[in-house]
């Protein structure tokens, strides 16, 4: 029986991706993304979800992402289990696959657009040129 357990998250990042290596030289970053919602009263709801991007997509992601920013993270839950004091203790978070910046409500800087080239040719046909 194959089991999926992809998931989608769109929210904005809550800290500045942090970036650190293993003692093997893999890539690691962590950081937090939140969301809002409306509860049954229209209150709002926060969620919170740790993500951690392995290898290239961790540098990336570490290069490209700020604090604040909204995104949208692909990627598959995971559950940290752990004992602290004696008491069992688990987390979940998301491992991403992918990462990107939403542009619903804003662009992304760093990416110049270059300016359409003029027409070099005329066509007397109203058929496409080619």
């Amino acid at each position: 029986m194959a089991f999926d357990n992809t998931v989608t998250v769109i929210g904005n990042l809550t800290r500045e991706p942090e970036l650190k290596y293993t003692a093997s030289g893999t890539a690691v970053c962590s950081f937090s993304v939140a969301w809002n919602r409306k509860d049954q009263n229209q209150e709002d709801v926060a969620s919170f979800f740790d993500v951690t991007c392995w290898r290239e997509l961790a540098e990336h992601s570490a290069e490209s992402l700020n604090k604040g920013q909204r995104v949208i993270v692909y990627g598959r839950i995971e559950q940290e289990t752990w004992e602290k004091d004696g008491e069992k203790r688990n987390k979940i978070k998301i491992v991403a696959e992918d990462v990107g910046a939403s542009t619903r409500w804003a662009t992304v800087g760093g990416v110049e657009k270059a300016e359409p080239k003029p027409l070099t040719k005329k066509y007397d046909r109203p058929e496409e040129p080619f």
